[in-house]
């Protein structure tokens, strides 16, 4: 950490190198425990969203951090006491996936280690292997409190499981059933809803006549477990079969036809297989009109019906089943492909298998209910709020919860079975029985268990901590939209149901997904998946933040490129470039800001309180990108192109004043960007301000009204209409940058720039006129200014026509074929909307370069 012990000031190096700065500012924020709650101010907490004691950081933990970070530094620096607590969730099937194939390297099995060896060798694991991300995370400049850092299995958390699971079991909110669950072939567990990703894959569509009857289906193989056909009971077409039974073909089964309102008249023939045990919908049914199920598959996804399927793998049995229908004429139709949406496990991405299972569930009903009454109500405010539908889309519809899982790393379910049937629920300070035939349950608990406990167990619950008490209801929670029906609605119900009505979080602040520039999803298969540790590497933690954050938009997804990450690490390279030059021109924090000032110095302070007080709105709405965008042009444009361009005059002078304000500006702006970048703002205000602490615990800036100043503002914006015109001239003639041009300015006095004369010529380099002096070309700028110019001997008049005449020929031939392009109307109804819209921009562009080009040579001399 920058020693802030002495005054004395330091200078700073030619270039700014992150890698030189960043772990050395890190660790000395740790050290000083910066990080730690400070104060008796007002309390703001977040809780991490925990990452999977597997991962590493990618670019949707980068944003989300991102995010998290800038929030609670804003308000460490506004004085509030501040908690951002991190952890690690224990990744119940990752991990206990990650140690199996480390086993199997070796020849062995978790099975032949036995529960208790194994579980031992993954805690091992996690210990020399597992938390690579919290490294990373420091990369990333994160201010977490490492001193509260949890694990979703240590102690103190799994108390609070077993606490909750004592609590539920008693008000009859967790009940084991049979019922279909989600199965992994792979992992062999159960898997909730959330833990299965659709994708839309080619499959076959056949339609089998069974009797009189037809039903479809993209699974043949389960008709071996068909036990009813059902049909909507106002069904004209089949009323005369129901209650009347068919043949099942290949089986020699008859089976019911039973009338069901679940069933769709109008989607394919009106007519459907039950198959009570591989089908959620046709359990219900089953269970509505008590069909038996018949299970004909095991945990492997391989046949187990007796005939001469048994043993083949499910997708075996698939074509065999449909080519020993087709041998029997039963085959009326064949689609093929057929897409349709096809679940993967989440982990293994093996297709999934609705198997009827005997497992636990929570009863979600009411504590869905709770969740969608806390938003309802107002007790958490959903950021954006167009995205609460999609909240209240879930938690109104919510299924009941699998919460057992068949693995042996996780919290164990807290069950006994007796030798007579007893089951007893042990709590946290509760002996397990005791006996001959007692044995607890071998299932552990979904991880999504632990982690819907996780704002309010890790503030130390079912204890009632002081950070409990202070801290929770945690302020906000930041997470992607495409997670919320995943975690963020079970740590409602939970928290809501554990701390009596408290909601868990009082704003939910949904971000988008990363995206490359051209908002494509990112892939690997694409090519564009974009690390943030080799940006981290090749362009420094503030310029990965900075891409990130101005992107984030609430709710919208961010586009980023590898360009704009470059440009970032440019603006850093500005500020410190500004901020060098400053202090080699003696700009200074010290003694009270002048009172007399001139025109320039007024203009820079009262663009910075108007830009002080956007930027506190923006990020009070979690509008990153535009306090970010705001903060970029001011700092390139007003401060660093225009302030010290206009300051160099008087600071050459020795002005004291301009030297204050130059100060002044610069450790504002520090300030105000340092949440965001906090390495190279950190490192830069310690040497423009070194007796002035760190800028992690700095006062966040005010906007300071007493600078407003419209008359300044409004000088400089004529000011700068002047210079830019004449430098666009400059430009589209050719002139270099440093060469001077004899110009005469009129009409200065008019617009309130006469006192400014000599700042415009310096800016635009224009010498005053001399006696021979003949206007070649006249510019007129807004306000009543025009600038005169005599460009004899500065432009070579016939080159200049030649290029501009090559560049006309080209914006012209670009006109005539975008042009025959959009009037061929066959081309314009076949081609994709972008294409189109793509030529008509190109159209625009060579529209738009014909009139610059024509004007530039109307301004040429004769």
């Amino acid at each position: 950490m920058t020693d802030t012990s002495t005054t004395q000031r330091r200078e700073l190096s030619a270039q700014y190198q992150p890698a030189e700065v960043e772990e050395r500012l890190y660790q000395g924020w740790v050290e000083a425990g910066v990080f730690q709650p400070q104060g008796d101010g007002e309390p703001f907490s977040i809780v991490i969203p925990p990452p999977n004691v597997t991962g590493s950081l990618h670019v949707g933990h980068a944003l989300d951090h991102t995010i998290q970070d800038t929030l609670i530094r804003r308000r460490r620096m506004q004085g509030y006491s501040t908690l951002w607590l991190p952890g690690m969730d224990h990744a119940g099937i990752a991990t206990q996936n990650v140690v199996e194939r480390q086993l199997a390297g070796e020849g062995v099995s978790r099975h032949d280690l036995g529960r208790e060896k194994f579980v031992e060798r993954v805690w091992q694991w996690k210990a020399e292997s597992g938390g690579k991300i919290l490294g990373q995370m420091k990369r990333l400049g994160d201010s977490v409190d490492w001193s509260r850092e949890r694990f979703t299995m240590d102690e103190g958390l799994s108390r609070a499981v077993l606490t909750i699971f004592k609590k539920l079991f008693e008000d009859g909110l967790i009940y084991r059933a049979n019922r279909i669950i989600n199965w992994c072939p792979r992992c062999l567990t159960a898997l909730s809803d959330i833990e299965v990703e659709h994708y839309e894959e080619d499959g076959e569509l056949v339609s089998i006549q069974y009797g009189e009857i037809v039903v479809a289906t993209t699974r043949a193989e389960t008709m071996l477990g068909d036990t009813a056909v059902a049909v909507h009971p106002d069904d004209e077409r089949y009323k005369h079969l129901i209650g009347t039974e068919v043949e099942l073909p290949l089986t020699g089964r008859r089976i019911p036809i039973v009338a069901d309102p679940h069933v769709d008249p109008a989607f394919g023939t009106g007519a459907v297989k039950v198959t009570p045990a591989h089908d959620p919908n046709d359990f219900e049914i089953g269970q509505r009109h008590s069909l038996p199920s018949v299970t004909i598959m095991d945990e492997r996804g391989v046949i187990t019906a007796p005939g001469p399927f048994q043993g083949l793998d499910r997708f075996e049995a698939r074509p065999a089943v449909v080519a020993a229908l087709r041998e029997q004429g039963r085959i009326i139709a064949e689609k093929r492909p057929y897409q349709h949406a096809v679940g993967h496990c989440s982990r293994c991405s093996t297709i999934v298998e609705p198997r009827l299972s005997l497992q636990w569930f929570v009863n979600t009903g009411p504590l869905a209910k709770a969740a969608g009454d806390a938003v309802r109500d107002g007790r958490t405010r959903i950021e954006p709020p167009e995205l609460a539908k999609r909240y209240f889309a879930w938690v109104d519809n919510m299924h009941d919860w699998c919460i057992s899982r068949q693995l042996w790393w996780g919290h164990r379910i807290p069950v006994w079975y007796g030798p007579n049937g007893e089951i007893v629920c042990v709590g946290p300070d509760e002996e397990p029985p005791t006996g001959e035939g007692w044995e607890q349950d071998q299932d552990v608990l979904d991880t999504w268990f632990s982690s819907g406990l996780w704002p309010f167990s890790t503030l130390g619950w079912p204890e009632q901590t002081e950070d409990l008490k202070k801290y929770y209801p945690t302020s906000v929670l930041v997470t992607g939209y495409d997670i919320l029906f995943f975690w963020v609605a079970r740590m409602m119900m939970f928290g809501l149901y554990a701390m009596d009505g408290r909601q868990p979080f009082d704003v939910v602040a949904l971000h988008g997904m990363v995206r490359d520039q051209y908002g494509k999803k990112m892939s690997k298969s694409f090519g564009n998946v974009v690390d943030p540790l080799d940006w981290i590497e090749r362009f420094g933690a503030d310029a990965t933040r900075f891409t990130l954050a101005r992107g984030a938009n609430p709710g919208a997804d961010v586009p980023v490129s590898e360009e704009w990450c470059q440009g970032s690490r440019n603006f850093c390279n500005k500020l410190w470039n500004a901020t060098r030059f400053a202090l080699m021109n003696g700009a200074t924090v010290e003694g009270d800001m002048p009172t007399e000032l001139n025109t320039v110095d007024r203009w820079i302070l009262s663009r910075l309180q108007h830009v002080t007080a956007q930027v506190d709105q923006y990020f009070e709405t979690f509008e990153l990108a535009k306090a970010c965008d705001t903060l970029y042009h001011f700092a390139w444009d007003d401060v660093c192109d225009w302030y010290v361009e206009l300051s160099k005059p008087v600071l050459a002078q020795g002005s004291e004043s301009t030297r204050r304000v130059l100060g002044h500006v610069l450790d504002t702006l520090l300030r105000l960007l340092h949440p965001v970048i906090p390495f190279v703002t950190e490192e830069l205000r310690s040497a423009l301000n070194p007796g002035g602490g760190s800028v992690v615990v700095a006062a966040w800036p005010e906007a300071e009204k007493r600078y407003h100043d419209g008359t300044a503002e409004a000088e400089m914006d004529a000011l700068q209409r002047v210079v830019t015109e004449v430098r666009r001239f400059r430009a589209d003639q050719g002139l270099k940058p440093g060469q001077r041009v004899v110009a005469r300015l009129d009409g200065l006095a008019g617009a309130g720039l006469a006192p400014h004369e000599s700042l415009i010529r310096s800016l635009a380099r224009l010498d005053l006129p001399e006696a021979e002096f003949a206007a070649t070309a006249t510019l007129a700028v807004a306000g009543g200014v025009t600038v005169a110019l005599d460009t004899r001997g500065s432009i070579d008049v016939a080159a200049e026509r030649a290029r501009l005449a090559k560049d006309l020929a080209a914006a012209e031939k670009e006109v005539a074929q975008t042009r025959g392009k959009l009037g061929n109307a066959a081309f314009v109804e076949k081609a994709p909307a972008p294409v189109v819209a793509k030529i008509k921009d190109r159209l625009a562009t060579a529209e738009a370069d014909i009139a610059r080009i024509n004007a530039q040579l109307a301004a040429l001399p004769a």
